[in-house]
Protein backbone atom coordinates (compact mmCIF):
# COMPACT_ATOMS: atom_id res chain seq x y z
CA UNK A 1 0.00 0.00 0.00
CA UNK A 2 1.42 3.39 -0.98
CA UNK A 3 1.63 6.34 1.47
CA UNK A 4 -0.05 9.18 0.65
CA UNK A 5 1.59 11.70 3.68
CA UNK A 6 2.34 15.21 2.30
CA UNK A 7 6.11 15.84 3.21
CA UNK A 8 6.95 17.62 6.37
CA UNK A 9 6.52 21.32 5.52
CA UNK A 10 10.95 23.10 5.35
CA UNK A 11 10.99 26.87 6.05
CA UNK A 12 12.01 28.29 2.97
CA UNK A 13 14.93 30.84 3.38
CA UNK A 14 16.07 33.49 0.52
CA UNK A 15 19.61 31.70 -0.31
CA UNK A 16 22.64 34.21 -1.58
CA UNK A 17 24.71 32.02 -3.43
CA UNK A 18 23.52 33.08 -6.99
CA UNK A 19 24.96 35.14 -10.23
CA UNK A 20 27.19 37.77 -9.50
CA UNK A 21 27.02 41.00 -11.48
CA UNK A 22 30.34 43.60 -11.05
CA UNK A 23 29.45 47.09 -10.83
CA UNK A 24 31.90 49.81 -9.07
CA UNK A 25 33.21 46.93 -6.20
CA UNK A 26 29.70 46.09 -5.80
CA UNK A 27 28.62 42.62 -6.41
CA UNK A 28 24.88 42.32 -6.13
CA UNK A 29 23.30 39.04 -5.66
CA UNK A 30 19.91 37.47 -6.58
CA UNK A 31 17.92 34.56 -5.86
CA UNK A 32 15.16 34.24 -8.26
CA UNK A 33 12.08 33.54 -6.56
CA UNK A 34 13.22 35.65 -3.15
CA UNK A 35 14.27 38.73 -5.03
CA UNK A 36 17.03 39.00 -2.24
CA UNK A 37 19.88 41.15 -2.68
CA UNK A 38 23.27 40.75 -0.86
CA UNK A 39 26.05 42.79 -1.83
CA UNK A 40 29.97 41.91 -1.48
CA UNK A 41 31.96 44.71 -1.17
CA UNK A 42 35.46 44.88 -1.82
CA UNK A 43 37.84 47.06 0.42
CA UNK A 44 39.88 50.22 -0.71
CA UNK A 45 41.95 52.35 0.71
CA UNK A 46 39.22 54.46 1.77
CA UNK A 47 37.65 51.39 4.13
CA UNK A 48 38.31 50.55 7.59
CA UNK A 49 40.37 47.95 8.32
CA UNK A 50 40.81 45.60 10.97
CA UNK A 51 43.81 48.21 13.07
CA UNK A 52 41.27 50.58 12.68
CA UNK A 53 37.75 49.39 13.49
CA UNK A 54 35.47 49.93 16.48
CA UNK A 55 35.68 46.45 17.18
CA UNK A 56 39.24 45.82 16.48
CA UNK A 57 39.84 45.39 19.89
CA UNK A 58 37.68 42.07 20.47
CA UNK A 59 38.38 40.60 16.81
CA UNK A 60 41.72 41.19 16.59
CA UNK A 61 44.93 39.60 18.88
CA UNK A 62 46.04 41.79 21.90
CA UNK A 63 49.29 42.49 21.92
CA UNK A 64 50.32 42.71 18.99
CA UNK A 65 53.62 44.87 17.49
CA UNK A 66 52.80 48.12 14.81
CA UNK A 67 53.84 45.44 12.16
CA UNK A 68 52.06 42.61 12.94
CA UNK A 69 48.61 44.49 13.61
CA UNK A 70 49.14 46.13 10.07
CA UNK A 71 49.67 42.42 8.66
CA UNK A 72 46.63 41.44 10.03
CA UNK A 73 44.58 43.91 7.48
CA UNK A 74 45.37 41.39 4.83
CA UNK A 75 42.90 38.86 6.77
CA UNK A 76 39.80 41.09 5.56
CA UNK A 77 39.62 41.96 1.81
CA UNK A 78 35.86 42.41 1.32
CA UNK A 79 32.57 42.75 3.29
CA UNK A 80 28.97 41.11 2.44
CA UNK A 81 25.97 42.45 3.53
CA UNK A 82 23.08 40.42 4.85
CA UNK A 83 19.60 41.42 4.35
CA UNK A 84 17.43 40.08 7.05
CA UNK A 85 15.86 36.85 6.92
CA UNK A 86 18.33 35.58 4.37
CA UNK A 87 20.09 32.09 4.63
CA UNK A 88 23.90 33.03 5.06
CA UNK A 89 25.38 29.24 4.62
CA UNK A 90 24.03 26.45 4.84
CA UNK A 91 24.87 23.12 7.10
CA UNK A 92 26.76 20.78 4.46
CA UNK A 93 28.42 23.91 2.51
CA UNK A 94 31.73 23.67 2.84
CA UNK A 95 34.52 25.60 4.55
CA UNK A 96 35.86 28.63 2.63
CA UNK A 97 36.01 31.87 5.38
CA UNK A 98 34.99 33.04 8.64
CA UNK A 99 32.96 36.13 9.17
CA UNK A 100 33.34 38.45 12.11
CA UNK A 101 30.16 40.14 12.37
CA UNK A 102 30.13 43.64 11.73
CA UNK A 103 26.58 44.57 12.56
CA UNK A 104 23.36 43.14 13.17
CA UNK A 105 23.02 39.81 13.90
CA UNK A 106 22.68 35.80 13.16
CA UNK A 107 20.93 32.65 14.41
CA UNK A 108 22.67 29.30 13.86
CA UNK A 109 20.17 26.26 14.46
CA UNK A 110 20.26 22.89 13.26
CA UNK A 111 17.05 21.11 10.75
CA UNK A 112 16.26 17.38 11.60
CA UNK A 113 15.33 14.69 8.52
CA UNK A 114 11.61 15.85 9.75
CA UNK A 115 12.15 19.51 9.27
CA UNK A 116 12.34 20.48 12.79
CA UNK A 117 14.34 23.43 13.19
CA UNK A 118 16.72 23.53 16.35
CA UNK A 119 18.24 27.35 17.12
CA UNK A 120 21.87 26.34 18.25
CA UNK A 121 22.90 29.80 19.27
CA UNK A 122 22.83 33.68 18.78
CA UNK A 123 25.64 35.64 17.06
CA UNK A 124 26.21 39.42 17.44
CA UNK A 125 28.47 42.13 16.19
CA UNK A 126 32.11 41.67 16.79
CA UNK A 127 31.78 37.39 17.26
CA UNK A 128 32.32 35.28 14.56
CA UNK A 129 30.33 32.79 12.77
CA UNK A 130 31.78 29.32 10.95
CA UNK A 131 33.71 27.60 13.50
CA UNK A 132 31.62 24.99 13.43
CA UNK A 133 33.04 23.97 10.09
CA UNK A 134 36.20 23.61 11.71
CA UNK A 135 36.86 20.30 12.45
CA UNK A 136 35.52 18.96 9.45
CA UNK A 137 35.75 21.55 6.68
CA UNK A 138 32.06 21.82 6.11
CA UNK A 139 29.39 23.50 7.85
CA UNK A 140 27.20 21.53 10.01
CA UNK A 141 24.17 24.34 10.56
CA UNK A 142 22.53 27.08 9.03
CA UNK A 143 23.26 30.69 9.38
CA UNK A 144 20.48 33.07 8.98
CA UNK A 145 20.49 36.92 9.40
CA UNK A 146 18.11 37.98 12.35
CA UNK A 147 18.55 41.75 10.95
CA UNK A 148 20.20 43.33 7.97
CA UNK A 149 23.58 42.20 8.78
CA UNK A 150 27.41 43.24 7.61
CA UNK A 151 30.07 40.32 7.95
CA UNK A 152 33.99 40.43 7.58
CA UNK A 153 35.04 37.82 5.41
CA UNK A 154 38.01 35.93 6.65
CA UNK A 155 39.28 33.70 4.17
CA UNK A 156 40.65 30.49 4.81
CA UNK A 157 44.05 30.62 2.58
CA UNK A 158 44.66 33.68 4.12
CA UNK A 159 43.87 32.93 8.02
CA UNK A 160 45.79 29.53 7.42
CA UNK A 161 48.98 31.58 5.72
CA UNK A 162 48.54 34.81 8.29
CA UNK A 163 48.71 31.99 10.88
CA UNK A 164 51.91 30.89 10.60
CA UNK A 165 53.40 34.45 10.06
CA UNK A 166 51.41 35.77 13.60
CA UNK A 167 51.36 33.16 16.28
CA UNK A 168 48.74 35.54 17.98
CA UNK A 169 46.40 34.84 15.07
CA UNK A 170 46.69 31.18 15.61
CA UNK A 171 46.02 31.02 19.49
CA UNK A 172 43.15 33.34 18.97
CA UNK A 173 41.21 31.28 16.35
CA UNK A 174 42.42 28.39 19.05
CA UNK A 175 40.52 30.65 21.66
CA UNK A 176 37.83 31.22 19.74
CA UNK A 177 37.07 27.23 18.79
CA UNK A 178 37.46 26.85 22.79
CA UNK A 179 34.28 29.11 23.67
CA UNK A 180 32.17 27.89 20.82
CA UNK A 181 32.68 24.83 22.55
CA UNK A 182 32.10 25.69 26.18
CA UNK A 183 28.97 27.34 24.84
CA UNK A 184 27.68 24.15 23.07
CA UNK A 185 28.13 22.39 26.78
CA UNK A 186 26.84 25.27 28.40
CA UNK A 187 23.51 24.77 26.35
CA UNK A 188 23.40 21.11 26.56
CA UNK A 189 24.13 21.71 30.82
CA UNK A 190 20.88 24.45 30.68
CA UNK A 191 18.32 21.92 28.58
CA UNK A 192 19.27 18.72 30.52
CA UNK A 193 19.53 20.09 34.07
CA UNK A 194 17.85 23.23 34.55
CA UNK A 195 14.12 24.16 35.22
CA UNK A 196 12.77 26.57 32.86
CA UNK A 197 13.18 29.56 35.43
CA UNK A 198 16.92 28.77 35.59
CA UNK A 199 16.91 28.58 31.81
CA UNK A 200 15.99 31.91 30.91
CA UNK A 201 17.69 33.64 33.86
CA UNK A 202 20.90 32.16 32.34
CA UNK A 203 20.35 33.35 29.07
CA UNK A 204 19.24 36.83 30.33
CA UNK A 205 22.72 37.04 32.71
CA UNK A 206 24.80 35.27 29.35
CA UNK A 207 23.52 38.19 27.08
CA UNK A 208 24.75 41.02 29.42
CA UNK A 209 27.71 39.06 29.93
CA UNK A 210 28.18 38.42 26.17
CA UNK A 211 27.11 42.65 25.68
CA UNK A 212 29.57 43.83 28.50
CA UNK A 213 32.62 41.79 26.68
CA UNK A 214 31.65 43.47 23.55
CA UNK A 215 31.73 46.85 24.84
CA UNK A 216 28.12 47.40 24.89
CA UNK A 217 25.67 47.94 27.83
CA UNK A 218 25.30 44.54 29.76
CA UNK A 219 22.33 45.88 32.19
CA UNK A 220 20.24 47.64 29.03
CA UNK A 221 19.56 45.36 25.95
CA UNK A 222 17.62 44.83 22.71
CA UNK A 223 16.54 41.36 21.96
CA UNK A 224 17.15 40.57 18.46
CA UNK A 225 15.54 37.20 18.32
CA UNK A 226 11.59 37.11 19.07
CA UNK A 227 10.51 35.28 21.93
CA UNK A 228 9.64 31.77 19.86
CA UNK A 229 13.16 31.99 19.01
CA UNK A 230 14.30 32.12 22.54
CA UNK A 231 11.62 29.72 23.22
CA UNK A 232 13.19 27.25 20.54
CA UNK A 233 16.78 27.73 21.79
CA UNK A 234 16.28 27.11 25.51
CA UNK A 235 13.51 24.32 24.83
CA UNK A 236 10.37 25.98 26.07
CA UNK A 237 7.21 27.16 24.62
CA UNK A 238 6.19 30.84 23.49
CA UNK A 239 4.23 30.86 26.50
CA UNK A 240 6.60 29.75 29.22
CA UNK A 241 8.73 32.44 27.89
CA UNK A 242 6.08 35.07 28.05
CA UNK A 243 5.24 34.21 31.36
CA UNK A 244 8.57 33.84 32.65
CA UNK A 245 9.32 37.30 31.66
CA UNK A 246 6.26 38.37 33.17
CA UNK A 247 7.21 36.87 36.26
CA UNK A 248 10.30 38.65 36.54
CA UNK A 249 9.26 41.68 35.91
CA UNK A 250 6.56 41.32 38.39
CA UNK A 251 9.59 40.22 41.21
CA UNK A 252 11.85 43.68 40.10
CA UNK A 253 14.03 40.87 38.71
CA UNK A 254 13.89 42.81 35.11
CA UNK A 255 12.02 45.66 33.28
CA UNK A 256 11.09 44.56 29.93
CA UNK A 257 9.45 46.68 26.99
CA UNK A 258 8.55 44.82 23.89
CA UNK A 259 12.53 43.78 23.08
CA UNK A 260 13.83 46.26 25.15
CA UNK A 261 15.51 44.49 28.26
CA UNK A 262 16.52 46.56 31.50
CA UNK A 263 18.41 43.97 33.85
CA UNK A 264 17.09 45.05 37.35
CA UNK A 265 18.94 42.71 39.91
CA UNK A 266 21.89 40.66 38.81
CA UNK A 267 21.56 39.07 42.26
CA UNK A 268 18.45 37.85 41.98
CA UNK A 269 18.74 35.88 38.44
CA UNK A 270 22.03 34.73 39.45
CA UNK A 271 20.60 33.28 42.82
CA UNK A 272 18.09 31.35 40.89
CA UNK A 273 20.34 29.68 39.17
CA UNK A 274 22.02 29.09 42.33
CA UNK A 275 19.33 27.95 44.38
CA UNK A 276 19.22 25.37 42.17
CA UNK A 277 22.51 23.81 41.68
CA UNK A 278 22.87 23.87 45.79
CA UNK A 279 18.96 21.78 45.55
CA UNK A 280 20.70 19.17 42.96
CA UNK A 281 23.77 18.77 45.39
CA UNK A 282 22.43 18.04 48.59
CA UNK A 283 19.83 15.35 46.30
CA UNK A 284 22.93 13.71 45.45
CA UNK A 285 24.45 13.61 48.95
CA UNK A 286 20.95 12.10 50.13
CA UNK A 287 21.35 9.24 47.36
CA UNK A 288 25.08 8.72 47.76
Amino acid sequence: MSCHCKPPVRLQYPIIKTTIYRRSGIFDCYQGHAHTMIKHQLLNKDSVYCNTCVLGHICVPQGLNAQDATRLNELVKERIRIPKGTLFFKAGDRLTALYAIRSGSMKLQLENESGHMQITGFVFAGEIIGLDALAENVHVSNAIAMEDTEVCVIRMSDLSYLSKEIPALAYRVTRLMSQEISRSHSMVLSLGAMRSEQRLAAFLINLSQRFSCLGYSGSEYVLRMSREEIGNYLGLTLETVSRLLSRFAKEGLIRIHQREVRILDFNGLQTLIQNENMHRADLRKALA
